[in-house]
């Protein structure tokens, strides 16, 4: 299975990594797209905070794209969704889910050492955007999810999330603060204690206090989070997700994304595609030679450099490619506007399928 169309029909989720600034947003909601053509109900969900996707798909801010997802109207067999990604809205979810009561919830909810880390805890982004897609991925609504990934320098952020969370609760302070208040254990939160009233002398009191009650809030929810954990990492390494790449044909992008594909594969994870936005069209020139001396003559050079320039991507890319035995590798020429509306994402979205098409020459 090595085409893109391939992907775009017979996988159930569809994950875009890459640096930032690669067209990574747009590429996923044109890859949705496509495949919404081909008769898939296709969610695509971004992490994007910059909000691109809403502008991708020429949506007004008054009816931008929120967390839940909503249906774009497209001309296609399928059905075409989007969600943005709301980070706290989506931990508040799980929180939700997994607290034994509402009152344990609500308590959870309304503490402010819990709002300060759903928001800022490192990795928490990475991890709501798996929980997200793991959530999506289980809607009946959908056969396809297509998730575009944070920006970021290391493709095994968001994979290593679910495994972060779990970290965090097998924390030894964790586990101390979260002990349940009995004979010996009462003494050892003591200790715990004296230790938090330290470090209240550095930050405020107030704060160690909500820490406390947090995970003292938190207890009894482990298990669920941790189950969570497990089942999606393994949605993320299961037989009908597929990584796709994309990149740019800068070698320093290329150079990034090859240490992608490289970490992905210690982690199991083989990308399956690679799509090449911005290339620099290519145009043969065997059949010039001779007018460089003629009234084409500037033409000429222009279009010798521009070879110049295209065979230099090329060789770029070739060391990228070489990576990837089985995988497709769709080049996307630069196009001549931004794609902002949802003309645009078509246009884009045939290029990604060419085999089978017939306006590539």
């Amino acid at each position: 299975m090595n085409s893109v169309a391939a992907l775009l029909e017979e996988q159930s989720v569809i994950v875009c990594v890459g640096a930032g600034g690669v067209g990574k947003t747009t590429t996923a909601a044109a890859l949705a797209l496509e495949a919404a053509q081909r008769g898939r109900r296709v969610c695509v969900v971004t992490i994007d905070p910059a909000r691109r996707l809403s502008d991708a798909m020429g949506f007004d801010t008054d009816r931008a794209i929120g967390n839940a997802p909503q249906q774009i109207h497209v001309e296609a067999k399928g059905e075409l969704w989007a969600a943005m990604l709301d980070t706290s809205t989506t931990f508040d979810a799980l929180i939700r889910t997994y607290a034994p009561s509402d009152e344990q919830a609500q308590n959870i909810l309304t503490n402010d050492f819990y709002r300060n880390i759903a928001n800022s805890m490192s990795g928490a982004h990475e991890y709501m955007a798996m929980e997200k897609l793991y959530e999506l991925h289980n809607d009946a609504r959908f056969d396809l999810v297509v998730v575009d990934t944070p920006p970021t320098n290391n493709a095994i952020d968001f994979l290593e999330a679910p495994d972060r969370i779990t970290q965090f609760l097998d924390h030894r302070l964790y586990k101390i603060l979260v002990t349940p208040s009995g004979g010996l254990a009462r003494v050892v939160n003591f200790a715990a204690q004296s230790f938090l009233r330290t470090v209240a002398r550095i930050v405020s009191a107030s704060v160690v206090d909500d820490a406390i009650e947090f995970f003292a809030a938190f207890d009894g929810m482990e298990e669920g989070f941790r189950g969570r954990a497990v089942a999606v990492h393994d949605l993320l390494i299961a037989e009908d997700t597929s990584f796709v790449l994309v990149t740019v044909p800068r070698s320093d992008t290329v150079h990034d994304a090859a240490a992608f594909i490289e970490t992905l594969g210690a982690a199991d994870i083989e990308v399956d595609a690679i799509v090449v936005n911005r290339v620099h069209p290519s145009f043969g020139s065997s059949h010039l030679d001779g007018l460089d001396n003629g009234p084409l003559a500037p033409f000429i050079t222009v279009l010798h450099d521009s070879q110049t320039v295209a065979a230099g991507q090329d060789a770029v890319l070739a060391s990228l490619t070489d990576e990837l035995p089985a995988g497709a590798v769709v080049k996307i020429p630069f196009l001549d506007t931004d794609v902002h509306d949802l003309d645009g994402l078509a246009v884009l979205a045939q290029w990604l399928t060419p085999s089978e098409d017939t306006h590539h020459h």
